[in-house]
Protein backbone atom coordinates (compact mmCIF):
# COMPACT_ATOMS: atom_id res chain seq x y z
CA UNK A 1 0.00 0.00 0.00
CA UNK A 2 1.14 3.59 -0.58
CA UNK A 3 2.56 5.55 2.34
CA UNK A 4 0.43 8.10 4.16
CA UNK A 5 2.71 10.85 2.88
CA UNK A 6 2.21 9.70 -0.73
CA UNK A 7 -1.57 9.59 -0.28
CA UNK A 8 -1.56 13.12 1.14
CA UNK A 9 0.41 14.36 -1.86
CA UNK A 10 -2.02 12.52 -4.14
CA UNK A 11 -4.95 14.34 -2.57
CA UNK A 12 -3.27 17.68 -3.25
CA UNK A 13 -2.42 16.75 -6.85
CA UNK A 14 -5.59 14.81 -7.60
CA UNK A 15 -7.04 17.27 -10.09
CA UNK A 16 -3.88 17.00 -12.23
CA UNK A 17 -4.43 13.24 -12.57
CA UNK A 18 -8.01 13.42 -13.82
CA UNK A 19 -8.57 12.22 -17.39
CA UNK A 20 -8.74 15.08 -19.92
CA UNK A 21 -11.44 13.22 -21.86
CA UNK A 22 -14.94 11.99 -21.02
CA UNK A 23 -14.79 8.22 -21.53
CA UNK A 24 -18.53 7.88 -20.97
CA UNK A 25 -18.89 10.08 -24.05
CA UNK A 26 -16.31 8.02 -25.92
CA UNK A 27 -17.99 4.69 -25.28
CA UNK A 28 -21.62 5.83 -25.67
CA UNK A 29 -21.38 7.64 -29.02
CA UNK A 30 -21.30 6.31 -32.57
CA UNK A 31 -19.49 9.40 -33.84
CA UNK A 32 -17.21 12.06 -32.33
CA UNK A 33 -15.10 14.81 -33.90
CA UNK A 34 -16.19 13.80 -37.37
CA UNK A 35 -15.15 10.15 -37.06
CA UNK A 36 -17.32 7.04 -36.74
CA UNK A 37 -16.82 4.94 -33.61
CA UNK A 38 -17.38 1.22 -33.15
CA UNK A 39 -17.28 -1.08 -30.14
CA UNK A 40 -15.55 -4.44 -30.28
CA UNK A 41 -16.23 -7.03 -27.58
CA UNK A 42 -13.26 -9.39 -27.19
CA UNK A 43 -14.39 -11.59 -24.30
CA UNK A 44 -13.95 -11.46 -20.55
CA UNK A 45 -11.00 -10.83 -18.27
CA UNK A 46 -10.52 -13.15 -15.30
CA UNK A 47 -9.45 -11.25 -12.19
CA UNK A 48 -8.70 -13.80 -9.44
CA UNK A 49 -6.92 -11.47 -6.98
CA UNK A 50 -8.44 -8.07 -7.80
CA UNK A 51 -4.96 -6.61 -8.29
CA UNK A 52 -4.65 -5.23 -11.83
CA UNK A 53 -1.77 -3.96 -13.91
CA UNK A 54 -1.34 -2.61 -17.44
CA UNK A 55 1.75 -2.95 -19.62
CA UNK A 56 3.17 -4.11 -22.94
CA UNK A 57 2.76 -7.91 -22.63
CA UNK A 58 5.76 -8.85 -24.79
CA UNK A 59 8.24 -6.04 -24.17
CA UNK A 60 7.72 -5.24 -20.50
CA UNK A 61 5.70 -7.90 -18.67
CA UNK A 62 7.83 -9.27 -15.84
CA UNK A 63 7.03 -10.50 -12.33
CA UNK A 64 8.50 -7.24 -11.03
CA UNK A 65 5.76 -5.15 -12.68
CA UNK A 66 3.64 -3.85 -9.82
CA UNK A 67 -0.17 -3.83 -9.77
CA UNK A 68 -2.13 -0.65 -9.17
CA UNK A 69 -2.87 0.23 -5.56
CA UNK A 70 -6.62 0.46 -6.27
CA UNK A 71 -8.08 -3.04 -6.11
CA UNK A 72 -11.33 -4.42 -7.51
CA UNK A 73 -13.57 -7.31 -6.53
CA UNK A 74 -12.29 -10.60 -7.99
CA UNK A 75 -14.44 -11.91 -10.82
CA UNK A 76 -14.82 -12.02 -14.60
CA UNK A 77 -15.40 -8.77 -16.46
CA UNK A 78 -16.14 -7.83 -20.10
CA UNK A 79 -13.46 -6.21 -22.25
CA UNK A 80 -14.55 -3.61 -24.81
CA UNK A 81 -12.27 -2.05 -27.40
CA UNK A 82 -13.30 1.33 -28.82
CA UNK A 83 -12.48 1.58 -32.53
CA UNK A 84 -12.26 4.74 -34.64
CA UNK A 85 -12.78 4.74 -38.38
CA UNK A 86 -9.91 6.95 -39.51
CA UNK A 87 -11.02 6.64 -43.13
CA UNK A 88 -12.74 3.96 -45.18
CA UNK A 89 -11.33 0.52 -44.26
CA UNK A 90 -8.76 2.12 -41.95
CA UNK A 91 -9.44 1.49 -38.26
CA UNK A 92 -7.47 2.22 -35.11
CA UNK A 93 -8.04 1.27 -31.47
CA UNK A 94 -8.85 4.30 -29.33
CA UNK A 95 -9.21 2.75 -25.89
CA UNK A 96 -9.86 -0.47 -24.00
CA UNK A 97 -12.33 -0.70 -21.13
CA UNK A 98 -12.85 -3.39 -18.50
CA UNK A 99 -16.21 -2.87 -16.77
CA UNK A 100 -16.46 -4.00 -13.13
CA UNK A 101 -20.01 -2.92 -12.20
CA UNK A 102 -23.18 -1.57 -13.77
CA UNK A 103 -22.58 1.79 -12.11
CA UNK A 104 -21.59 4.79 -14.22
CA UNK A 105 -18.16 6.29 -13.58
CA UNK A 106 -18.46 9.95 -12.59
CA UNK A 107 -14.71 10.58 -12.36
CA UNK A 108 -11.68 9.12 -14.10
CA UNK A 109 -8.29 9.34 -12.39
CA UNK A 110 -4.97 7.95 -13.58
CA UNK A 111 -4.21 4.43 -12.36
CA UNK A 112 -1.09 4.44 -10.15
CA UNK A 113 0.94 1.86 -8.25
CA UNK A 114 1.46 4.13 -5.26
CA UNK A 115 5.18 4.95 -5.52
CA UNK A 116 5.23 7.55 -8.32
CA UNK A 117 6.95 10.87 -7.71
CA UNK A 118 4.00 13.26 -7.52
CA UNK A 119 5.85 16.31 -6.26
CA UNK A 120 6.81 17.73 -9.64
CA UNK A 121 3.58 16.78 -11.42
CA UNK A 122 2.22 19.61 -13.58
CA UNK A 123 -0.82 20.24 -15.76
CA UNK A 124 -0.79 17.92 -18.77
CA UNK A 125 1.66 15.41 -17.24
CA UNK A 126 0.84 11.74 -16.86
CA UNK A 127 2.77 8.63 -15.84
CA UNK A 128 1.41 5.95 -18.16
CA UNK A 129 3.11 2.75 -19.30
CA UNK A 130 5.62 2.17 -22.06
CA UNK A 131 4.81 0.26 -25.24
CA UNK A 132 7.68 -1.06 -27.39
CA UNK A 133 6.06 -4.07 -29.10
CA UNK A 134 2.93 -2.25 -30.27
CA UNK A 135 0.75 -4.12 -27.76
CA UNK A 136 -0.97 -3.50 -24.44
CA UNK A 137 -2.63 -5.75 -21.88
CA UNK A 138 -4.77 -5.43 -18.76
CA UNK A 139 -4.21 -8.39 -16.45
CA UNK A 140 -4.46 -9.59 -12.88
CA UNK A 141 -1.40 -10.08 -10.67
CA UNK A 142 -1.83 -13.88 -10.66
CA UNK A 143 -2.12 -13.89 -14.45
CA UNK A 144 1.12 -11.91 -14.61
CA UNK A 145 2.90 -14.67 -12.70
CA UNK A 146 1.37 -17.48 -14.76
CA UNK A 147 2.22 -15.79 -18.05
CA UNK A 148 5.80 -15.13 -16.96
CA UNK A 149 6.15 -18.81 -16.04
CA UNK A 150 4.67 -19.90 -19.40
CA UNK A 151 6.98 -17.60 -21.33
CA UNK A 152 10.05 -18.67 -19.37
CA UNK A 153 9.31 -22.35 -20.00
CA UNK A 154 8.60 -21.72 -23.71
CA UNK A 155 11.89 -19.87 -24.16
CA UNK A 156 13.79 -22.68 -22.40
CA UNK A 157 12.37 -25.17 -24.91
CA UNK A 158 12.84 -22.87 -27.90
CA UNK A 159 16.36 -21.52 -27.60
CA UNK A 160 16.98 -18.52 -29.84
CA UNK A 161 13.36 -18.30 -30.96
CA UNK A 162 11.25 -15.14 -30.88
CA UNK A 163 8.02 -15.65 -28.97
CA UNK A 164 6.06 -13.26 -31.19
CA UNK A 165 7.31 -14.49 -34.57
CA UNK A 166 7.40 -18.15 -33.59
CA UNK A 167 4.32 -18.37 -31.38
CA UNK A 168 2.00 -15.39 -31.08
CA UNK A 169 1.99 -14.34 -34.75
CA UNK A 170 -0.07 -17.42 -35.56
CA UNK A 171 -2.43 -16.65 -32.64
CA UNK A 172 -3.04 -13.14 -34.02
CA UNK A 173 -3.57 -14.54 -37.51
CA UNK A 174 -6.09 -17.00 -36.11
CA UNK A 175 -7.89 -14.13 -34.38
CA UNK A 176 -8.19 -12.31 -37.69
CA UNK A 177 -9.47 -15.41 -39.48
CA UNK A 178 -12.14 -15.96 -36.82
CA UNK A 179 -12.99 -12.28 -36.18
CA UNK A 180 -11.89 -10.18 -39.16
CA UNK A 181 -13.99 -7.10 -38.37
CA UNK A 182 -11.81 -4.14 -37.29
CA UNK A 183 -8.61 -6.14 -37.68
CA UNK A 184 -5.79 -6.05 -40.19
CA UNK A 185 -4.98 -9.38 -41.83
CA UNK A 186 -2.09 -10.11 -39.45
CA UNK A 187 -4.45 -9.67 -36.49
CA UNK A 188 -4.81 -6.81 -34.02
CA UNK A 189 -5.99 -8.55 -30.85
CA UNK A 190 -6.12 -11.85 -29.04
CA UNK A 191 -7.57 -12.96 -25.71
CA UNK A 192 -5.03 -15.68 -25.07
CA UNK A 193 -5.69 -18.54 -22.66
CA UNK A 194 -2.45 -19.39 -20.89
CA UNK A 195 -1.76 -23.13 -21.36
CA UNK A 196 -2.44 -25.35 -18.33
CA UNK A 197 -4.36 -22.56 -16.55
CA UNK A 198 -7.86 -21.11 -16.59
CA UNK A 199 -6.46 -17.58 -16.94
CA UNK A 200 -6.38 -15.36 -19.99
CA UNK A 201 -4.28 -12.43 -21.15
CA UNK A 202 -5.68 -10.00 -23.73
CA UNK A 203 -3.15 -8.49 -26.12
CA UNK A 204 -4.38 -5.47 -28.05
CA UNK A 205 -2.71 -3.29 -30.68
CA UNK A 206 -1.93 0.10 -29.13
CA UNK A 207 -3.54 2.82 -31.22
CA UNK A 208 -0.82 4.29 -33.42
CA UNK A 209 1.95 2.00 -32.11
CA UNK A 210 4.77 2.41 -29.62
CA UNK A 211 4.74 5.19 -27.05
CA UNK A 212 3.63 5.94 -23.50
CA UNK A 213 -0.08 5.56 -22.75
CA UNK A 214 -2.18 6.36 -19.68
CA UNK A 215 -4.68 4.15 -17.86
CA UNK A 216 -7.55 5.50 -15.75
CA UNK A 217 -9.79 4.04 -13.08
CA UNK A 218 -13.38 5.22 -13.36
CA UNK A 219 -15.02 5.76 -9.96
CA UNK A 220 -18.77 5.79 -9.35
CA UNK A 221 -20.72 8.27 -7.20
CA UNK A 222 -19.73 6.33 -4.06
CA UNK A 223 -16.04 6.36 -4.92
CA UNK A 224 -15.91 2.69 -5.91
CA UNK A 225 -14.09 1.51 -9.06
CA UNK A 226 -16.61 1.04 -11.88
CA UNK A 227 -14.18 0.42 -14.74
CA UNK A 228 -10.60 0.72 -15.97
CA UNK A 229 -9.84 2.44 -19.27
CA UNK A 230 -6.56 2.35 -21.19
CA UNK A 231 -6.38 5.25 -23.64
CA UNK A 232 -4.40 5.07 -26.88
CA UNK A 233 -5.83 7.99 -28.85
CA UNK A 234 -7.15 11.39 -27.75
CA UNK A 235 -9.88 11.86 -30.34
CA UNK A 236 -10.09 15.63 -30.00
CA UNK A 237 -6.34 16.18 -30.30
CA UNK A 238 -6.07 13.79 -33.20
CA UNK A 239 -9.06 14.71 -35.32
CA UNK A 240 -9.58 18.45 -34.79
CA UNK A 241 -7.46 21.36 -35.97
CA UNK A 242 -7.40 23.19 -32.63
Amino acid sequence: MPSEEWLKTLEKKKSLLNAPNDFNEYFSNDKLFGRKLHKLEIGDLKVPTGKLLVCDPLAHLRKEVEPYYVQVTPGEYPITVLVVEVEEDHYRYVAVKVKFTQELAVEYSEALVGSEDLNNLEEGDYFGFGVDAGLATIIDEKTRDEFCYFRNEWEKKNKGANIYDDYFASEFKKSFNENPVFQRDAGDWINFKIPNTDLNIPMIQSGFGDGVYPAYFGFDKDGMPADLVVQFIDLELTFTEE
